[in-house]
């Protein structure tokens, strides 16, 4: 490696480094926003959260990568240039497309690598953060009981407690239905005074009740129908253990999950592809004969007259010669079967729509992984001779265009997958639809950048603007004196018979 690949690539992996990191976090922060009102307010183990983020946070890499390319390829040229260091390598008789030689080699590994993660990594991610946000959702908010309010989020009891002391552990006024035994409101315990603590393996809620009184039904299947006995107890102290578990976070299969589309590799998502094309092929020929024999066959054997008849397919007597009931019920038939058959079509249409859409997903996902891999190298050609043209470095002017052109990047991959889904256009036009947009500019750019073009020069839109204008000008100019002249031989020509 010589000094000018080394010098370029060091210009340009920190920048990328740096860029590459808050990419993901700018990401993550959109995540954190979609799902904070679910992790908040849920107790959740700080282990949890920290496996939930990290997860969350390599999931977005696919997506990082392009921007952080862009930004930091923009950076780089965009500094060489402002600092003059740009044109001395074009001096020394390098072009750009070698002085971009190194950055293009090192952005197509990251291309390649991008994919590996994509295919090998990503299902893994997503199938851990997306369990565990399941997880998450199903979780019981952590336990807070409030004054004077009924609590019935514990299992098999309802509190009320009319004053809670700040320190969250003494109790006055205490009520608490038991309903354990699954027989409604027959057990209700009522104190004075009491305290609440959390048992050493914050397994139990312990609330130890004072100065109070239990009223209690006695049920059996023997007294079930009758009026039941009721109890009173009196009591200076009593203990109830009440069972938290169902706050605990309980961690569902992965092997449920692992169906979804995103948690599959390329060479799985292509054979599910096949598999279900396979399939909804088969459900297609297979219904027509399916709802003949179902409907079809019974109404013409009806109308039929004996088997011989029946297999040749021809009405042995006319409706008008049946009797009214026969008529009725031939009628009836008919059109039950007519609809049965139309209910049948229509389920059949929606099932079939369904399983396209299913297969679309697969197919979304399969392109997704190759096109946000390859955007990675587009994007370099579209940052690094936009920094050549700019000539600015630094963290302004190039992260306000890169921002611009990735916002518009990212709108046009949604709207492709948006209209994929909706069958508009195939999966796969969908999922390149923005490298598709982007790939000829990147060219483009590149083009202009290899010939010294002013794209971003004020002065020279400005002198081609007053070219144009004196243009115009000097054009009228000649047309007003061609016209005079024309006037005055006009006039010339008039004068000179009458002058004779």
């Amino acid at each position: 490696m010589n000094t000018i690949n080394r010098f370029i690539l060091k210009s340009y992996l920190p920048p990328f480094a740096m860029t590459f990191v808050i990419s993901v976090f700018i990401l993550f922060m959109q995540f954190l926003w979609k799902w904070i009102d679910e992790l908040v307010g849920k107790g959740l183990d700080t282990n949890v959260v920290i496996e939930l983020f990290f997860y969350a946070a390599l999931s977005m890499v696919p997506l990082a990568l392009p921007l952080a390319t862009l930004l930091s390829s923009l950076m780089t040229f965009g500094g060489l240039a402002e600092h003059y260091e740009l044109a001395a390598f074009k001096a020394s008789g390098l072009s750009l497309m070698r002085i971009m030689r190194p950055l293009f080699i090192l952005s197509f590994v990251v291309s390649i690598g991008a994919f590996i993660f994509a295919n090998n990594v990503l299902p893994f991610t997503n199938l851990q953060m997306l369990s565990t946000l399941f997880d998450i959702r199903q979780q019981k908010p952590a336990l807070n009981i409030k004054e004077g309010v009924f609590y019935k989020e514990i299992d098999g009891f309802s509190i009320r407690i009319k004053d809670i002391s700040k320190d969250g552990n003494t109790l006055n006024d205490v009520m608490i239905y038991d309903h354990t035994d699954q027989m409604g409101n027959t057990s209700l315990s009522l104190a004075e005074t009491g305290s609440m603590t959390m048992s050493d393996d914050k397994r139990y809620l312990v609330i130890e009740l004072r100065n109070g009184k239990t009223y209690r039904e006695i049920w059996n299947q023997e007294n079930a129908a009758k009026k039941r006995p009721f109890m009173i107890m009196k009591f200076d102290k009593q203990i109830i253990r009440m069972d938290l578990s169902g706050f605990s976070l309980e961690r569902t299969d992965q092997d449920l999950f692992k169906d979804n589309h995103q948690m599959l590799n390329g060479s799985q998502l292509l054979a599910y592809i096949d598999t279900m094309q396979t399939e909804l092929k088969e459900d297609k020929i297979n219904f027509y004969p399916s709802l003949r024999n179902a409907y079809l066959n019974k109404t013409k054997y009806y109308w039929t007259q004996g088997d011989s008849l029946g297999k040749k397919g021809i009405p042995g007597f006319m409706l008008d010669s049946l009797d009214e009931f026969t008529k009725i019920r031939t009628a009836e038939m008919a059109i039950n079967s007519a609809r049965n058959c139309k209910s049948a079509s229509e389920s059949k249409v929606n099932e079939i729509e369904a399983q396209q859409r299913s297969i679309t997903r697969f197919e979304i996902e399969f392109w997704r992984k190759y096109s946000l891999s390859f955007a990675c190298l587009i994007m370099f050609f579209i940052g690094a001779p936009l920094g050549a043209i700019i000539r600015k470095g630094g963290l302004g002017m190039p992260v306000v265009i890169s921002i611009i052109l990735f916002i518009i990047f990212w709108v046009l991959t949604i709207t492709g997958e948006k209209i994929s889904k909706e069958g508009t256009i195939p999966p796969y036009l969908g999922m390149w639809l923005s490298c598709a947009f982007f790939l000829p500019l990147g060219v483009w750019l590149t083009r202009k950048a290899a010939a010294d073009a002013a794209l971003f020069d004020t002065e020279s839109y400005i002198t081609f603007f007053k070219k144009i204008f004196i243009r115009k000008s000097a054009n009228g100019s000649i047309n007003d004196s061609s016209m005079t002249s024309n006037n005055d031989q006009h006039h010339s020509d008039h004068e000179g018979p009458s002058d004779m």
